[in-house]
């Protein structure tokens, strides 16, 4: 017990102050621990959970992806065309669609970094310009709203209806959000791949000189984040009802602020799937604690900034030595 203990301390103790952040927020208002709030939690974060499981293998990996949001952008503008184009395709088609598209958007980030050894932020960071500039290029900034009707159409899991009359559900977007929590745990714990992520991340040039692929393993990492994002604007588009270019702009941040809190090293080589969840949960929970306590939005994003600096700070390496590990691990 006390190994597990020493081996989990950031998901023990950030899982005890969202404990005490949620029993302070359960005092301060009577809406936070309803039914009716708490599916409203789990669907309206379904999309950050599913960028935030591929975020963590990249920064298992070494690297870091900025991109994802815009890359899930392009997915739902990419696939929206394409499925109006053949007649409106079904679900089956729409996750391959968007899949297959998400995961050639990673590929390019691996392909650009193992090719000219340029570290991985600076890769996304150009990127991210890049797929927005060519999305609103080709969108012209204009919406979809026209979307076949299954997946604008709500899959209800589960629904009740409380004694005050208020309806609390959980859609499509939490199963599926959970299923690629399940398989990224299965991804990084239970193969022979994953261990072989962890090992590239904390030791490239160890790893190197073991045997590994390093191509394979940025190939993968950065596949693995692009499938997710693809996933993820497919989810998203069925939360919305539409297709909206710039809608998820912005919103890298406090899904990267999210991934470290719960553990993943920006050095690489370390993070888990419990502390994923527990540093996007802790997100959502302040953000939805200060909407019910009428407090300024702007003071999410403080916290947000508050959030990365912590973990910069705990992450026990610079961004210099950041950048030497990546291009030594690259050669």
């Amino acid at each position: 017990m006390n190994n597990l203990l020493r081996n989990r301390q950031v998901e023990f103790r950030l899982l005890v102050v969202l404990a005490l952040l949620c029993a302070g927020l359960s005092l301060a208002t009577d809406t936070f621990l309803t039914m009716a709030n708490i599916t409203s939690l789990l669907n309206n974060n379904s999309v950050n959970l599913i960028w935030a499981v591929g975020l963590l293998v990249v920064l298992i990996a070494g690297g870091i992806d900025i991109s994802f949001a815009v890359a899930s952008s392009v997915v739902q503008y990419a696939a929206a065309k394409f499925l109006i184009g053949i007649g409106g395709g079904n679900w089956i088609l729409g996750f391959i669609v968007c899949g297959i598209v998400g995961i050639g958007l990673g590929l390019i980030n691996a392909g650009l970094i193992h090719k000219f050894r340029i570290i991985s932020i600076v890769v996304t960071i150009a990127t991210f310009n890049a797929f927005f500039g060519l999305l609103m290029f080709f969108s012209g900034g204009r919406s979809i709203y026209s979307l076949p009707d299954w997946w604008s159409d709500r899959v209800i899991l589960f629904e009740h209806q409380a004694v005050d009359g208020t309806w609390s559900e959980l859609t499509l977007p939490f199963a599926v959000m959970v299923v690629c929590v399940l398989l990224t745990w299965i991804l990084i714990r239970r193969t022979n791949v994953g261990r072989q992520l962890y090992a590239f991340g904390d030791n490239p040039e160890g790893a190197r000189r073991a045997g590994v692929n390093i191509a394979a393993m940025q190939a993968l990492a950065f596949g693995w984040c692009g499938m997710m994002a693809g996933i993820a604007g497919l989810m998203q588009v069925n939360i919305v009802q539409e297709v909206v270019p710039n809608a998820l702009y912005g919103r890298e941040l406090e899904v990267l602020a999210a991934v470290v809190l719960g553990g993943a090293r920006l050095g690489g080589g370390r993070g888990t799937v419990t502390g994923c969840v527990l540093g996007v949960m802790f997100v959502a929970v302040t953000q939805n604690g200060l909407n019910l306590l009428g407090i300024s939005p702007f003071a999410f994003q403080m916290i947000i900034g508050a959030a990365i600096l912590v973990a910069i700070s705990t992450s026990n390496i610079s961004f210099s030595s950041l950048g030497r590990i990546r291009m030594e691990g690259s050669k």
